[in-house]
């Protein structure tokens, strides 16, 4: 809703530390940017963030909420052990807090926590050869693209090891036919790594529509190329385009900052 109320949801703004709030309204901006998207999935995937301090607390989405529906306030505060640590009238999604508590759990650098289920997110963790080197976006995302089989919903806390793993240090995952998933040190490096991998996976499954083998995959010369320029992650490429995602909620999805 874009006034931002949500029953039983007071404003924690003064309640939290100011270093809290502002990952809160971070967090938040990440959930209506997917919103407008279009890339939520009723109330089923999920995105977190590493709340500032010595705890290991992160944020997740109340369960229930719409995407285009969270703010600030309403995010859920738990530990690593699933532990709601601030009281709200939501709970958590299960498998949303184990795919979150692994990444968060071994990786400082992953302060922002993206998964989705998206049509072309999907589509392409379910194809044999994963991502392809089809367009540059693709070109961008590999070098920083992992994979994770398929276990089932993820609901097994077993599975965590296997995911640590296969994540590695890469900032992005593919989740065989699963989705998608990207990490960051800020709400904007995980975005436009998240935005590049979903682009890419739409890029590919219409690429793909001339089949298999009518498509032109990029040089070995180009892949390198893109490699070298890439090779340091979305860090800096994330800093430009935040404050005007920032503007663009401010005019079509307000309300998520309370």
């Amino acid at each position: 809703m874009a006034d931002g109320n949500l029953a039983g949801i007071s404003s924690l703004r003064g309640r939290v530390s100011e270093d809290e709030w502002r990952v809160r309204v971070d967090l938040a901006a990440l959930y209506r940017l997917a919103a407008l998207e279009g890339w939520d999935d009723l109330i089923f995937t999920h995105i977190s963030a590493r709340v500032p301090g010595p705890d290991h607390h992160f944020l997740i989405n109340p369960f229930g909420v719409y995407f285009d529906e969270v703010t600030a306030s309403s995010l859920v505060k738990v530990d690593l052990e699933g532990n709601i640590v601030m009281d709200g009238p939501y709970g958590i999604n299960a498998a949303g807090y184990v795919i979150h508590s692994a990444v968060h759990g071994a990786r400082e650098d992953a302060r922002f926590v993206i998964h989705l289920h998206t049509d072309q997110g999907v589509a392409v963790s379910a194809q044999a050869e994963g991502l392809l080197p089809l367009s540059q976006h693709a070109l961008v995302v590999i070098p920083h693209l992992a994979y994770h089989d398929y276990e089932g919903i993820a609901l097994h806390l077993d599975e965590r090891e296997r995911l640590v793993r296969d994540l590695g240090d890469k900032s992005l995952m593919m989740l065989r036919n699963h989705g998608t998933l990207a990490t960051g040190g800020t709400a904007g490096e995980a975005w436009v790594g998240l935005f590049h991998l979903e682009r890419a996976c739409k890029m590919q499954v219409l690429a793909l529509t001339a089949g298999r083998d009518r498509v032109l995959l990029a040089p070995e010369s180009a892949q390198a190329d893109v490699r070298n320029v890439v090779g340091r992650g979305f860090g800096g490429m994330s800093q430009l385009p935040w404050p005007g995602l920032l503007r663009k909620l401010d005019r079509r999805s307000s309300g998520y900052d309370s």
